[in-house]
C-alpha cells in the first residue's frame, strides 16, 4: 500500500487559518448585508416593520424579542451599528461559529427579556447594539475565563478602541435603549462565563492521541 506524502504542518495549519479568516468575514458581512436588505425594505414600507420591535410588557411584543436586532431606525442607526458589528462580529467568529452562534443567541435572548421586562411604557424597541454590548463583553472576559493569553490581549485592544461604548449601559440619552445595552452586557458576560473552551487534562489528551 503506497501512502501519499505527509504535507508539512505549518502548511495545513496557514491553510485551515486562511480558511477561518474567509469564512468569519464571509459570515459577518453576509448578516450585516441582511441588515441593510431589511432597512431597505423597512423604508419601502414606510417602516411598517418597525412595529416587530419589543414592546415592553405587552404580550403581542413578546415576538420583538426574535426581531428587533434586525431593525433599525433608518439607515444612520444601521451605519452607526454596522462597523462595530462587522469588527465584533469578526473577532467573535474567528474562535468558532458554533460557539458564536451561541454566544450570539444567548446575548439575543438575555437582552430582549431585558428590555421586554424594563423597557418604557408604550415604546417600541429596535435595533442590533443590545447584542453589540454582548459581543463586546463576551470578548472582553472570555479570555479570563478560557484562561488564554492572547483572548486577553484581543480583549485589551477591543478595550482601547470600542470601550467608549460601555458607558451606555448607563440611563441618559433620550430615544437610546439603555436597558438593550444593559441587558445585552449582561448576557455577554454569562456567555463566556458558560460558554467558554473546556479544556481537558493533560494526560486525556495524550490518551486521545495514542488511541488514533
Amino acid at each position: 500500500m503506497t501512502s501519499a506524502p505527509t504535507p508539512a504542518p505549518h502548511v495545513g495549519v496557514a491553510h485551515r487559518t486562511r480558511g477561518t479568516i474567509v469564512r468569519s468575514a464571509t459570515l459577518i458581512i453576509g448578516f450585516i448585508a441582511v441588515l441593510w436588505l431589511l432597512e431597505g425594505i423597512d423604508t419601502l414600507d414606510h417602516h411598517g416593520l418597525d412595529q416587530w420591535g419589543i414592546q415592553p410588557r405587552d404580550t403581542e411584543g413578546l415576538r420583538g424579542i426574535a426581531f428587533a436586532p434586525l431593525l433599525h431606525a433608518g439607515w444612520e442607526h444601521l451605519a452607526s451599528n454596522s462597523l462595530p458589528a462587522l469588527v465584533l462580529g469578526f473577532v467573535g467568529l474567528l474562535a468558532g461559529t458554533a460557539r458564536f452562534v451561541s454566544v450570539t443567541a444567548l446575548v439575543w435572548v438575555v437582552s430582549g427579556a431585558g428590555v421586554w421586562v424594563t423597557g418604557g411604557a408604550h415604546t417600541i424597541v429596535i435595533g442590533l447594539s443590545g447584542v453589540i454590548f454582548g459581543w463586546m463583553t463576551y470578548l472582553l472576559l472570555r479570555g479570563f475565563f478560557n484562561r488564554d493569553v492572547v483572548e486577553i490581549l484581543v480583549g485589551v485592544v477591543l478595550l482601547v478602541v470600542y470601550g467608549g461604548i460601555l458607558w451606555g449601559v448607563l440611563p441618559g440619552q433620550q430615544g437610546i435603549s439603555w436597558q438593550a445595552h444593559l441587558f445585552g452586557a449582561v448576557g455577554g458576560v454569562l456567555a463566556a462565563a458558560l460558554l467558554g473552551r473546556r479544556r481537558q487534562p493533560k494526560s486525556a489528551e495524550v490518551d486521545a492521541i495514542t488511541h488514533i
